[in-house]
């Protein structure tokens, strides 16, 4: 409770009034200087009972026109105020916008004597992804002598995702398909709703396993068996190297591929399904949440994807490529070393060997390949994801075609002991800002990129699937398949 200046006044009176009492020894005025005293006292008492009433009888609510928005996108928010009846004070009421809200004018009301409710809107803008909550209106209320400041009404929250792709395919070869992730059988009988096979009724069955309806058709009991379902423990692997960031502001790679790990995971976590997430940047795993149900688990995937951007490619910097250049002369000298011994090993001779030496730069480029594989950050990631996992994990792989062999290997590792992986490839050629430039040689390179999915798609319990923009993809697919028809005409 702080006073006014009106206040500052009044109690300035009583204090002259004091001080001629003692100056001038008439108690009269001493008498007077008390009585100010006294009102001020009553007049501080009846506004605290008066702002007590006004704060439990007043309802306070702000409102946004939609929570779920895009960056720089536009929404109303509504500040409303609302009393059973008038109150004495004069009520001043400012809204609780996010730091992270852009608005032209502030958004505040106040309720005069007279008045029982108003209401207010303005227009603000959301520059910043992430999720804002606001904070609860102030409201000030004073009688001209006392003022207060109390926080009071309805606190919402925005969710706001990065403008990014508005047609997204996901498909093969050009057909779009529905990547539902729907229910999921466990590849075993026992308890569920969907009808797997119908039996002969055997000693042990309970009666409730009965289908009486095949008993009396079939004149012999017989008991029907239900596909056991079960959680399936999904893990993202989400790629955001610096090849990610290739395409157009706000539609590159990276950010298709986000918006379809999102949904992704809001189905897997509506499922109830154990979800997790790994993110991959140049220099390794840059996040790492295993699967679990938890809510605020999945409001952390979510905020990671919402956040992620390409990482830098540390081979670009000067310290980088001093770097690169000394492990790959390392890598020389222990790859031929590597080649050396296991010639040995396998009696191809001495060094002096003319066989020997022919074999020998096979092994190192084996060799070679090897590291190459082993210190790719994707690969990596994978491999720790699945240490010491058992069967039974879906990895979905979100990543692009600039990595073929390197791809190729890590699926491989992630289907390892059982285990089924989806593959979410972006092809560079429908994000590259002068990709359509020549549209014959970009078809070609789609093609190139078919081959290398359908590769990955034969391998078993994998499916690979392509992730771009439409229209893109069907400028490139219409031309060749024009091209195809005059070739045959």
């Amino acid at each position: 409770m702080k006073p006014t200046r009106r206040l500052w006044a009044v109690a300035a009176l009583g204090i002259f009034l004091a001080g001629v009492a003692v100056v001038t020894a008439r108690p009269l005025f001493l008498g007077g200087a008390g009585l100010v005293g006294s009102w001020l006292v009553a007049r501080q008492y009846r506004f605290y009972r008066t702002l007590a009433g006004t704060a439990d009888a007043l309802a306070v609510e702000q409102s946004v026109a939609r929570t779920d928005v895009r960056t720089s996108d536009t929404v109303p928010v509504t500040l409303s105020a609302r009393l059973a009846a008038p109150s004495p004070l004069a009520v001043a009421i400012e809204a609780g916008l996010p730091t992270a809200a852009a608005v032209d004018e502030p958004l505040s009301l106040s309720l005069d004597p007279s008045t029982s409710a108003t209401t207010s809107a303005v227009d603000v803008a959301w520059p910043v992804a992430g999720r804002h909550r606001f904070d609860e209106p102030t409201v000030t209320a004073t009688d001209g002598f006392f003022r207060e400041t109390v926080s009071l009404g309805t606190a919402p929250a925005v969710t706001v995702e990065p403008r990014g792709p508005r047609t997204v395919h996901v498909g093969e070869g050009g057909d779009r398909v529905a990547m539902a992730y729907g229910e999921h059988e466990a590849g075993r009988l026992g308890s569920g709703i969907e009808p797997a096979e119908l039996r002969e009724y055997v000693p042990g069955d309970t009666a409730d396993r009965i289908d009486w309806k095949a008993t009396a058709r079939l004149v012999t009991p017989h008991v029907r068996e239900y596909e056991a379902e079960t959680d399936r423990r999904t893990l993202l692997i989400v790629d955001h190297r610096a090849s990610l960031a290739t395409g157009r502001p706000d539609e590159t790679e990276l950010d298709y591929l986000r918006d379809v790990a999102l949904a992704t995971a809001a189905s897997a976590h509506r499922l109830g399904d154990p979800v997790g997430l790994h993110t991959v940047g140049d220099e390794g795993i840059t996040f790492r949440l295993e699967p679990t149900t938890t809510p605020a688990a999945y409001d952390r995937i979510r905020r990671r994807l919402l956040d992620l951007e390409p990482t830098t490619d540390p081979s670009t910097t000067e310290v980088g490529r001093a770097n690169r250049g000394s492990r790959s002369r390392t890598r020389r000298t222990a790859g031929f070393t590597a080649a050396d011994a296991r010639s040995k090993r396998a009696g191809l001779g001495d060094d002096d060997d003319p066989f020997a030496a022919t074999l020998r730069p096979f092994y190192a480029t084996r060799d070679g390949y090897r590291e190459r594989i082993d210190s790719d950050p994707l690969y990596g990631t994978v491999r720790t994801a699945h240490s010491g996992q058992s069967e039974g994990l879906w990895t979905i792989l979100f990543t692009d075609d600039s990595r073929p062999a390197e791809l190729r290997e890590t699926v491989k590792l992630a289907r390892a002991n059982g285990n089924s992986v989806l593959v979410l490839l972006a092809p560079t050629v429908l994000y590259e800002s002068d990709g359509l430039a020549d549209v014959e040689a970009a078809y070609e390179r789609y093609i190139e990129f078919e081959e290398l999915r359908r590769d990955l798609a034969q391998m078993p319990r994998v499916i690979a699937l392509e992730v771009g923009p439409r229209d893109r993809l069907s400028t490139i697919l219409s031309d060749g398949r024009a091209r195809a028809r005059g070739e045959l005409a």
